[in-house]
């Protein structure tokens, strides 16, 4: 028996299953399932509830399993559901053998249906759609019978077979459970529960021109696989009473029950797979994983990492009510992997040319670093120091401001690793333009340190002359208010950010970055956290994409 201190702590569907175990309710099993439909790739929301569903069943010894809900044949897509397996697995979740489609059931849930009609719980009506939500009413408008309730069970089962067999056009009827046309909620007012829709599906070709809706076919498909906890968001609150009438109508003994948790609402972003899409189709992204998505895919080759995502998750907990989690949360969580796992480099972003007069010309030497300032077991790497350099240009300032501890002309910087060094003359073109820095060396503080025990305030990243070419992509928020789309008079897209992506072409990263392999993720020293693109980047000719920022400066930019 679990005590009271026992269950402290525990989030409320955790204290949901600690009960059903104490009361021995279904026989202490714990099976969840993870049920997305396959018209759009996952996105954060959807990691949210993979974490939770596998995690749950993970914590009691349970079972969880992923199922594909297609019964829309018009939307989904074998793509899809690559996507979705390929997203569980990358999360770090697995569902064994019981990888299961809603259309695995399709014979079963025609046969449930014919049930329903001979017990006198389900009827074809005939009316248009249109005409069927007019006569269901709303909240404060009562709904009144169709004038085909009142078929027999015969009649019934006679049209139902016949939309089974193809005989009418889409639309023409529909099969609806017989429930309460009088109920104060309209869920509950004779629902449709089958329509007839002439379209091919992936996975059953054009065997069935009658298909299941998600009401119907979910709450059945928990039943036929035994799950004992449906967890699902808040909207379906109150389509929970339709769970309850459909399997308590069909399914005797052990039942899945309904649970609601409230779904992720995160600032700057959409969490809606129709608006996702719209982005995609009208190539506002690049598609589904463009690292600007809050798609699983877009956050992976942006850099985000499993670890991270599952952190992100427990961090915001589960509840019963809506709110809305700061975009701030999700990048703490990949700030604090990252800079725990992320080995360090040095790339320059906007390099600024350095030349060091008094170094030898033609000598090269490498100088010793670490990976990792708090982590030995990561090793160090050479990093060659020669006469040209390349440093940011941003740390260099021809008249220092105040504050300003950086490169300037007459002062002094430590460079990383290496050695002191102090700005001469500045070099420009004919605009006026700065190309290049004269400075002079200190051979007396390599590593970084001075004999002699002066100290100089500003450290500065830097790489070679010779290192290599990179193309650097700085990513941001891909909308520019919190929640773009709360104004229901304005289109979403309308609050796209335009400054959501700089491509920078000509930055330099140190040598050993140049064979980067696509996915490798590092901290490129005073910059951010950076990752290879998976896509685009090759040996040679590194792309790296910006994660996240080394610290949260959205707020005070967004000020400015």
């Amino acid at each position: 028996m679990t005590t009271t201190n026992e269950t402290q702590g525990l989030n409320f569907l955790q204290e949901v299953v600690e009960e059903d175990r104490r009361t021995g309710k279904h026989g202490g099993r714990v099976h969840t399932r993870f049920p997305p439909e396959p018209n759009g790739y996952l996105h954060i929301g959807h990691a949210k509830s993979i974490v939770l569903n596998f995690g749950l069943a993970q914590q009691y010894g349970g079972k969880c399993n992923l199922r594909l809900d297609d019964t829309n044949p018009l939307t989904e897509d074998t793509d899809y559901v690559e996507s979705i397996q390929r997203d569980v697995r990358w999360l770090g979740f697995d569902w064994d053998d019981r990888r299961f489609f809603a259309s695995d059931y399709f014979d079963r849930l025609y046969a449930f249906a014919e049930q329903l009609i001979s017990q006198g719980q389900a009827y074809v009506c005939s009316l248009s759609p249109e005409e069927i939500s007019q006569y269901r009413g709303n909240f404060t408008t009562p709904g009144k019978d169709s004038p085909y309730r009142t078929r027999t069970v015969e009649e019934n089962l006679d049209l139902f077979r016949r939309m089974k067999a193809g005989e009418f056009p889409d639309g023409k009827h529909t099969l609806r459970a017989k429930i309460d046309m009088t109920s104060s909620n309209p869920v509950l007012r004779d629902p449709p529960i089958y329509r007839i829709r002439h379209a091919h599906h992936h996975r059953t070709g054009d065997k069935w021109c009658i298909y299941p809706l998600y009401d119907f076919a979910h709450c059945l498909s928990d039943a036929i696989e035994g799950i004992t906890h449906s967890v699902c968001t808040l909207e379906f609150e109150n389509r929970r009473v339709l769970y309850d009438w459909i399997v308590d109508a069909l399914i005797k003994g052990d039942r899945p029950y309904q649970y609601e948790f409230a779904r992720l609402n995160l600032t700057y972003a959409v969490m809606s797979k129709r608006k996702l899409l719209q982005l995609v189709q009208e190539k506002r992204v690049s598609g589904w994983d463009d690292p600007r998505m809050l798609t699983i895919s877009g956050l992976r080759r942006r850099g985000y990492t499993p670890a991270s995502l599952r952190d992100f998750a427990k961090r915001i907990g589960v509840s019963k009510s809506d709110s809305l989690i700061d975009m701030g949360v999700l990048e703490l969580s990949i700030r604090d992997d990252l800079n725990e796992t992320a080995p360090r480099a040095m790339a320059v972003l906007r390099p600024l040319k350095v030349v060091l007069e008094n170094y030898p010309e033609g000598q090269t030497e490498e100088l010793e670093t670490a990976n990792h300032p708090k982590r030995e077991d990561m090793g160090t790497r050479k990093v060659p120091f020669m006469r040209e350099l390349y440093i940011e240009a941003d740390d260099f300032q021809e008249v220092p401001e105040k504050g300003f501890f950086r490169l300037a002309p007459g002062k002094e910087v430590r460079l990383r690793s290496a050695y002191f060094i102090k700005c001469e003359k500045v070099i420009k073109d004919a605009a006026g333009n700065i190309t290049e820095l004269r400075c002079t060396y200190d051979p007396a503080t390599r590593g970084g340190d001075s004999p002699d025990g002066r100290k100089v305030k500003g450290t500065l990243h830097w790489v070679p002359g010779n290192a290599p070419v990179a193309q650097v992509r700085l990513f941001d928020r891909l909308f520019s208010v919190e929640q773009p789309d709360k104004d229901e008079t304005k289109d979403f897209k309308e609050f796209l950010n335009p400054n959501s992506l700089e491509t920078l072409s000509g930055a330099r990263v140190e040598p050993m970055l140049a064979d980067a392999k696509p996915g490798d993720r590092f901290q490129f020293e005073r910059l951010g956290y950076f990752c290879a693109d998976a896509v685009d980047s090759k040996p040679g000719a590194p792309v790296f994409n910006r994660t996240v920022t080394l610290k949260d400066s959205w707020v005070k930019e967004q000020k400015k």
